[in-house]
């Protein structure tokens, strides 16, 4: 066959591939989750790790592993937990707790950049007017040490991390320079939707001006002013007043608007009530008419704020909620801060799949959050829903995200979801998850997240104060994180307070973090949906195959948590094709990544030269497919 027809040959293959695929319609009605304990067969098995040098940017030997840190609850030896429980009583993270001996830890782990939320000063209940800065009035704060998203000084750190307050930025370096010596980077969370109820900065740069200082407050939009203001005066709501001992009454006349566009003087108690909302240049009350030109003064000031922390050395930036701030404005912001520091990666909070194009492609943003689509399908799975189904995978790529599928950040695990081992998640049981987070982490090349204490398991029960119990692990309140403790083991980092269960589930999780950065074919290689042409109970069985000129693999996924199952697998000629192989080609097959279950897992090659395969419940198989030399 020539070379000019065997490429119109894989053409016509990949327009059929697509008409198939496209034409798949979703099954729907799973049976009702079985009540008994779920199964989990997956024993990973002990493997040394590797990691490649890692960068800021993705390079091609480079597989983004990010680990979140709930920064003020990371690092915390403190047990006590007394609910509502202050500073003093229940403990904190400090700057010197992310020690070289953690780092070390974390770099063997497998992870290339630590995700830091809570570092930027928040307002709090403690008081540090000691030195200097002005205590904050409780009842616009939720919980004890507050929301980290509630901003009062961009070019500032919170005190409490500190074990000398005043020098702060200092401790902050420090801490930089140890994360950049165990070659990790440091992500930092940026706010850029909206700030405290009340902003003042102490730390910023000589002639910079704060938020609103030179607001035209008679005016409910002007682009150049930093909020939107209503006409009458701010109220809180009154369950906020009734929870808090200390209250003081609050004053703000003419009232700004909330942070989650709530455009009321009397936001309720399930509204950002504790922030406001930024002015980017949108008249949100004028049918969102946008006024970018001249740029608004909030584009310049929030540009500013991403240059000083870029050239304090820090990597990147989670950008919170972005989508609710206008993509021209990243346009504007993320081509500015790259000019001077080209290796500054910028996430993307964003939750709306028919914005993803305009915020990659324009706005410029390296990866976003793949929530809406992945972790929706992947969480009903886990948690056996009737509607459960593994086609919602295949849509991902296919209606969503599947041209810039190397831009999507995947996870099961962040601090605004539920924690896995949970009742609503995955009936209690950690291991229901591991197919899914084999899926998060090796479909395509793109970055994948965990949450601290998440590779062990760690549950949310706790009532914390403002946080009750809702399996999420609190970020308003001071707090200890039990089995994160265990594993920290008061900063020996051994983990020698954890039972067998638990390192079970910690050795899968590294095993697959190492497995993702040791091949090619995951953090380089392609991607081919095997979906459209199986024949087998579809639901709960997900297959597909990375792979690159060198290396083939192929994943079987069993998202049954009782039954084990057993079915031809058909790979499908264009796959061959792709592959530069075909459905005729002499070759061998491997289990690789785990091998534990090699006794009960079983592959075969039919005299057809097709594959039988038998997967045991809640497994995943990953099989090197090799040509026969």
């Amino acid at each position: 066959m020539s070379k000019c027809t065997k490429n119109l040959f894989l053409v016509v293959l990949l327009l059929v591939y697509y008409c198939a695929v496209f034409s798949q319609t979703k099954n729907t009605n799973l049976p009702k989750r079985s009540e008994t304990q779920t199964k989990h067969n997956f024993k990973p098995k002990k493997s040394k790790i590797m990691p490649q040098k890692n960068t800021s940017l993705k390079t091609e030997t480079d597989k983004l592993i990010i680990l979140q840190m709930m920064f003020h609850l990371w690092g915390n030896k403190n047990t006590n937990n007394i609910e509502n429980g202050t500073l003093k009583e229940n403990g904190v993270t400090k700057f010197g707790d992310i020690s070289d001996l953690a780092l070390k830890k974390l770099q063997k782990f497998g992870y290339t950049h630590l995700y830091m939320t809570g570092l930027l000063e928040h307002a709090t209940k403690e008081d540090f007017s000691d030195i200097g800065i002005p205590k904050d009035n409780p009842e616009v704060i939720k919980g004890q040490c507050g929301s980290p998203f509630a901003i009062k000084d961009y070019y500032d750190v919170n005190p409490f991390f500190a074990d000398k307050p005043e020098k702060r930025i200092e401790e902050f370096e420090q801490m930089l320079q140890r994360i950049h010596a165990n070659d990790l980077k440091l992500i930092m969370d940026f706010v850029p939707n909206h700030l405290a109820r009340v902003y003042k900065s102490d730390m910023k740069p000589n002639k910079v001006v704060d938020f609103g200082k030179n607001d035209d407050t008679s005016k409910q939009f002007d682009p150049n002013n930093n909020f939107y203001y209503l006409s009458e005066e701010f109220t809180v709501p009154i369950e906020a007043v009734n929870k808090e001992k200390n209250a003081i009454h609050f004053q703000e006349k003419p009232a700004k608007v909330s942070g989650n566009d709530v455009f009321t003087e009397k936001p309720n108690i399930n509204d950002w009530y504790e922030t406001v909302k930024l002015n980017y240049g949108v008249d949100h009350q004028n049918f969102r008419q946008k006024h970018f030109d001249p740029t608004p003064n909030t584009w310049l000031k929030m540009t500013d704020i991403l240059k000083y922390w870029a050239s304090k050395g820090v990597d990147g930036f989670r950008c919170d909620m972005a989508e609710m701030v206008p993509y021209e404005f990243w346009q504007y912001a993320i081509k500015e801060v790259k000019k001077k520091y080209p290796k500054t990666i910028f996430i993307a909070e964003i939750y709306n799949p028919k914005a993803y194009h305009d915020y990659i492609k324009i706005g410029g943003f390296d990866y976003l959050y793949d929530k809406v689509g992945l972790y929706d399908g992947l969480r009903k799975l886990v948690g056996q829903k009737h509607d459960a189904n593994t086609s919602d995978i295949t849509a991902v790529w296919q209606h969503e995200s599947g041209d810039i599928s190397q831009h999507m950040l995947r996870f099961l695990e962040n601090h605004d979801e539920i924690r896995i081992n949970s009742k609503e998640f995955s009936n209690n049981n950690p291991f229901a998850a591991i197919p899914a987070m084999v899926v998060s982490a090796t479909l395509h090349a793109g970055p994948v997240m965990l949450y601290f204490g998440q590779e062990l398991g760690e549950t949310a029960f706790d009532k914390e104060g403002f946080n009750q119990a809702d399996d999420r692990t609190t970020m308003f309140d001071f707090w200890g994180v039990k089995t994160h403790q265990q594993w920290m083991n008061n900063g020996k980092f051994d983990g020698a307070g954890l039972n067998n269960e638990q390192l079970q589930l910690q050795s899968f999780y590294k095993n697959l973090l190492g497995f993702s950065q040791e091949n090619k074919a995951i953090y380089k290689g392609n991607f081919f949906d095997l979906q459209y042409a199986q024949n087998y109970q579809s639901k709960k069985i997900y297959s597909y195959i990375r792979y690159t000129k060198d290396q083939k693999l192929l994943f079987v996924c069993n998202f049954d948590q009782n039954d084990e199952k057993e079915f031809h697998l058909n790979i499908p000629p264009l796959a061959w094709g792709m592959m530069d192989m075909t459905s005729q080609s002499r070759f061998k097959i491997k289990e690789t990544f785990s091998k534990e279950n090699q006794d009960k897992n079983q592959i075969s090659v039919n005299s057809e030269n097709h594959l039988q395969i038998k997967i045991q419940a809640n497994t995943v198989l990953v099989i090197e497919i090799k040509d026969k030399k």
